[in-house]
């Protein structure tokens, strides 16, 4: 991958003079390749808003037969006919790793969503847990844009731009419509958010200024590759519904392209983050990736968050996150190590939390009592990394994830001393 940039104008080819030269669509493109359009916004969306790509390919994506319906268990998207909606609060284990071979789309389950996919809002996650290659599959979601978050393993991504290579510690973005197979060469587990809404961008810096949290040259655009042609399963998500088709060719055979409209990779140790150096704990939104906007100025439709390794150097202050209720929903998890604000031990990388709209929460009892009594002298924090989808509607749960939550989660914030006379 020679490219990087964020929501920039990007061309590639794999073969010399394949790309056409100010025009998009000619009426004989070179190497008798197909031009195709690819929209991830309405057509007449605001300038700085329209995301598009130009594709040129060994056989239009028109060139395939009926799809039919699939039966998959596990995928679904909002709104959930019987979604468990909650004020508890949750957390789960990691996803066990299956024992017979499984791909990353067998291995795929929606936990909890919110909004409505065919309405264009909300978000769903889903996890996966797998440990063999698609082979001779392809996927596309109609519902979202996909960002993946390998906790395990990790992920090769083949997409009609080119190749992504995703380990732990990497997020990568799909967008919406775009054909994918994932490889992977072993055990892998991770996270996927799929993004219902307004599309991810980087999060405005105001009084930060120019520069700061996630900076636009660090993420990696993939070069245009083609495989040979085989006959391929292509399997596409459209209202958490999977219906597939058979291809005579392989669907990864852009030869070039051009756009806005691109998957990247992006390492999470280039971000750079922003903290206190006087008193109090920032609020977590300093530590924003990504965000897709509402429509409502200051409130997300999604935020993507990390807590990454970092110093603590705030004078008087209780280190950790504190004790909060909040409008917006919050989903945890944790890639590696251990999270600051969870000293009991049940978050554990793979698994994950969910603090729905209003739910008390903040540090357990054991996080309190070590923050509360610490010597507060310049620390780093870098033992671990954990991330949060935070969303402004409360998440309902599909039926497995309800299933699923581990036993006497509210224990962790009993035995707290009374304060007070």
């Amino acid at each position: 991958m020679t490219q990087s940039g964020f929501g920039g104008e990007f061309q590639s080819e794999s073969i010399a003079g394949s790309l056409p030269v100010g025009r998009n669509s000619p009426q004989r493109p070179a190497l008798g390749l197909y031009a195709e359009q690819l929209s991830g916004t309405a057509f007449t969306a605001p300038r700085h808003e329209n995301r598009r790509s130009w594709l040129y390919r060994r056989m239009p994506s028109a060139a395939h037969g009926e799809y039919r319906p699939l039966p998959h268990g596990g995928l679904a998207a909002p709104p959930f006919a019987d979604g468990l909606l909650t004020p508890n609060r949750l957390r789960w284990d990691p996803q066990p790793l299956p024992e017979t071979p499984t791909d990353w789309l067998d291995g795929l389950h929606t936990l909890a969503g919110n909004g409505s996919a065919e309405e264009g809002s909300g978000v769903s996650i889903h996890l996966y847990a797998c440990n063999a290659p698609m082979t001779g599959r392809a996927f596309s979601s109609s519902d979202g844009e996909l960002l993946f978050v390998p906790q395990l393993g990790e992920l090769a991504i083949t997409t009609e731009f080119g190749l992504l290579h995703v380990p732990p510690g990497h997020v990568a973005l799909v967008p919406r419509g775009v054909k994918l197979r994932v490889d992977v060469n072993g055990p892998s587990r991770g996270y996927v958010l799929e993004n219902h809404g307004a599309l991810f961008r980087l999060p405005d810096l105001g009084p930060i200024g120019a520069n700061g949290l996630a900076n636009p040259r660090d993420f990696e655009i993939p070069d245009a590759a083609t495989e040979a042609d085989t006959p391929t399963q292509l399997l596409v998500k459209l209202g958490g519904q999977l219906w597939e088709t058979t291809l005579p060719q392989s669907p990864f055979d852009v030869v070039a392209w051009h756009g806005n409209l691109v998957p990247w990779r992006y390492d999470l140790a280039r971000f750079n983050a922003i903290g206190t150096v006087s008193f109090d704990h920032p609020d977590p939104s300093i530590f924003t990736v990504l965000t897709s906007p509402s429509g409502q100025p200051g409130v997300a439709n999604c935020d993507f968050v990390i807590f990454p390794p970092r110093w603590m150097v705030a004078e008087d202050t209780f280190r950790p996150p504190w004790f909060h209720r909040n409008i917006m929903s919050e989903y945890m998890g944790l890639i590696s190590g251990e999270y600051d604000a969870k000293e009991g031990g049940g978050f554990v990388p793979g698994g994950g939390s969910l603090h729905n709209r209003m739910s008390a929460h903040g540090p357990d009892a054991a996080a309190w009592e070590k923050a509360s009594h610490a010597q507060l002298a310049p620390m780093k924090l870098d033992n671990g990394l954990a991330f949060m989808f935070e969303t402004v509607r409360p998440f309902r749960l599909t039926g497995q994830a309800a299933k699923t939550t581990q036993a006497g989660y509210d224990r962790v914030w009993q035995g707290f001393p009374k304060g007070g006379a």
